[in-house]
């Protein structure tokens, strides 16, 4: 005869629907085929409309139904179920919606029911207790009846196995999950417990936090942003591959008109998506305002095998310093040019190569810098070039550039279309040679005007 064993439910869980019953039975099947290393569970449906989930793992025992906090699954990070007060909530789920509940293992059965409280006149819900009806049962079988199928469904939608999300990169604090659907979804240990329209990605957090443990409550369900947001952040600052990188940076482009997902609120992970990018591969990051005003950098990176992202201001303005996972300088606009133009060789034209009209201009060289007293000291030589080093302002090529560190003036080739420019272009650069100064500024402006000055002073007499 079975014996009736009060369950000593306290609080009963009245908004919790069959599903959630049937995600604890399953979360318990789940956790003695990981504790056990034993074969998959079943969830399957019988031929007379019960369904059976089964795991093989050591089997039910009365003691089980006893515990309010296994001590076994506290200790383990990667198990599903914390409480043994689940199982108990899922029996008295099931019983409030008159699903009918078996339980057969190597040693006993189990069924449930109302019985009278030892010492009261109401009724309780207790365990029925029987001696197994197949002591070499392997694991642990449940059988529901009167179960909508619906409610299986819905059950095995919130687990990770059953959802078909698949994984992107596995990190030490859990994964991150290709977003299926409208919605991604947080699984904490594999089972799902908040649902996020403005993610980008899903995500299953295998190493819980002090915050997630609090907020992780009977119900397992709704857990808050805030209590596995720092996780999540965690997860992708400890990921490395390119395709978790390249989507986040992709989402970036978005930044902009505020369409990016709530991952790339976070600077951090703004950082380590072009950090990981950057490490994998020749990648250039450009604000958008760069992108269209900086057509031929834009080109020219393209044209040296680099992709190129459209970043953010805010981001940009932190890559000075920021070097990727290599330990390699992350290359925005300015980098970009400054490797550039270490890698630059001139092109140096050969008055024998010029024009005519072109050398009719060069051989002018000493005339017009006559006007201002000859060509100084410091200038040691002057060479023509097809093509001269990028301005780091608009990535064009100058007219002119006067190089300290040689002592040379060096004239693009397209200034000698006529004697004006030439001069000009010239004159511009001898006065950098005899002020040391660079363009805009007040000694430079001051030496600018005083050989113009001369010059023209000269020219009148």
């Amino acid at each position: 005869m079975p014996i009736p064993f009060d369950l000593n439910i306290e609080t009963i869980l009245e908004n919790w629907e069959v599903s959630q019953a049937v995600r604890e039975v399953i979360a318990n099947a789940l956790d003695e085929q990981l504790l056990t290393d034993s074969k998959d569970i079943e969830i399957r449906k019988e031929s007379s409309g019960s369904w059976i989930i089964r795991d093989y793992g050591r089997g039910l025992r009365q003691e089980d139904l006893t515990q309010k906090e296994n001590e076994e699954k506290l200790t383990n990070p990667n198990v599903i179920g914390k409480f043994g007060v689940g199982l108990k909530d899922a029996f008295a789920t099931f019983d409030r919606h008159g699903v009918n509940v078996e339980v057969k293992s190597r040693y006993n059965d189990v069924t449930i029911g109302k019985f009278k409280k030892s010492g009261f006149d109401i009724e309780t819900l207790h365990a029925f207790v029987s001696p197994p009806s197949d002591p070499k049962l392997e694991g642990t079988e449940f059988r529901l009846t009167n179960l909508d199928p619906a409610e299986i469904d819905r059950a095995r939608a919130l687990f990770l196995r059953f959802s078909g999300e698949k994984t992107i990169e596995t990190t030490k604090y859990g994964e991150v999950l290709e977003r299926k659907g409208d919605i991604a979804r947080i699984y904490i240990n594999g089972v799902g417990s908040a649902e996020e329209e403005e993610f980008l990605f899903s995500y299953n957090i295998t190493s819980l936090t002090g915050a997630i443990k609090k907020a992780l409550n009977r119900e397992r369900t709704n857990v808050g942003r805030s209590a596995y947001q720092e996780r999540v952040k965690s997860i992708l600052l400890s990921c490395r591959t390119e395709l978790v990188a390249k989507r986040l940076a992709d989402d970036l482009k978005e930044f902009q008109n505020g369409t990016n997902h709530a991952e790339l609120d976070w600077k951090d992970v703004q950082d380590q998506a072009v950090r990981i990018l950057s490490s994998t591969g020749k990648y250039v990051f450009l604000t958008p305002e760069q992108l269209s005003g900086q057509a031929m950098a834009v080109d020219d990176a393209r044209r040296a095998g680099y992709h190129v992202i459209a970043v953010p201001e805010s981001l940009a303005e932190r890559f000075p310093g920021m070097t990727d996972l290599s330990g390699k300088q992350v290359v925005g606009l300015g980098q970009f040019i400054k490797e550039y133009n270490n890698s630059f060789e001139f092109k140096f034209v050969d008055p024998n190569d010029m024009s005519t009209s072109e050398r009719k201009i060069y051989y002018r060289t000493e005339e017009i810098a006559s006007l201002v007293d000859g060509m100084p000291k410091v200038v040691k030589e002057l060479r023509v070039s097809e093509t001269m080093v990028k301005e780091l302002s608009t990535f064009g090529e100058p007219e002119g550039l006067w190089e300290a560190r040689t002592h040379r003036i060096i004239i693009k080739r397209s200034a000698l279309k006529t004697i004006e420019e030439y001069t000009g272009v010239l004159l511009h650069e001898i006065a950098h040679a005899t002020s040391g100064a660079a363009d805009v500024t007040r000694e430079f402006e001051t030496e600018l005007t005083d050989l113009t000055g001369r010059a023209g002073a000269k020219g009148l007499t």
